[in-house]
């Protein structure tokens, strides 16, 4: 298909800040005498946003999800990433190839908070690609697994979401793409399992960023 839009996802396809962020979580869930790894932590709530997660986390802590406890975390999760934060590998020259072939219709389509996304774009020097074409799952109605953010990028740009392709890496943005009408193309980096993101609905698997071109 001659795709008219790219829309990416921005966690652990543009940044590799899946990491950062849950560690952040899983430090502050021992806090609270919740204990697991950090790959049981990103098993857990990588593609979710910390409040969809609510029943889950209070029925561990044992104590109620509140706005304090979550500034908390948006903070030390900004400093650890503002920290550490790198883009992932080859993605400069990806979404530079993506915007020519385009004519600059792309934008980020991203679960997690504006502040967040826009930072992590400063830092790995993206944000020059997508300034004004961002959108945030906290804006709309409802965040993935649910469409709305991917329907309002492509209403954005003019263009139907059948005639856009969507750049995820999990089945929970998966899952929003594909209701959006759009092709999903996953990124799945080593050893990350394809099985789950086919069965999502991604009809096609990458494993590093120089396959995502389009000829």
């Amino acid at each position: 298909m001659n795709f008219e839009a790219i829309l990416f996802d921005c966690d652990g396809v543009l940044v590799d800040s899946e990491a950062i962020t849950c560690g952040v979580l899983r430090d502050m869930f021992a806090e609270q005498g919740w204990r697991m790894t950090l790959a049981e932590c990103m098993q857990r709530f990588v593609g979710h946003t910390v409040k969809s997660q609510r029943a889950t986390i209070e029925a561990h802590t044992g104590q109620p999800l509140t706005d304090a406890w979550l500034e908390q975390f948006f903070s030390r999760r900004n400093e650890r990433l503002t920290q550490s934060i790198t883009a992932i590998e080859g993605v400069h020259e990806a979404v530079a190839h993506l915007h020519a072939h385009c004519q600059g219709s792309i934008a980020v389509a991203s679960g997690a908070d504006r502040f967040k996304v826009e930072m992590m774009l400063k830092q790995v020097g993206l944000i020059g690609f997508f300034e004004g074409r961002i959108f945030s799952g906290h804006e709309m109605p409802r965040s993935k697994p649910h469409p709305d953010v991917y329907l309002a990028a492509a209403a954005h740009l003019r263009v139907d979401p059948a005639r856009c392709l969507v750049v995820e890496d999990t089945t929970v943005g998966i899952t929003a793409g594909v209701a959006a009408g759009a092709t999903v193309w996953a990124y799945a980096a080593p050893p990350a399992a394809h099985e789950p993101l086919v069965q999502a609905g991604a009809a096609r698997v990458f494993t590093a960023m120089g396959d995502l071109r389009l000829v």
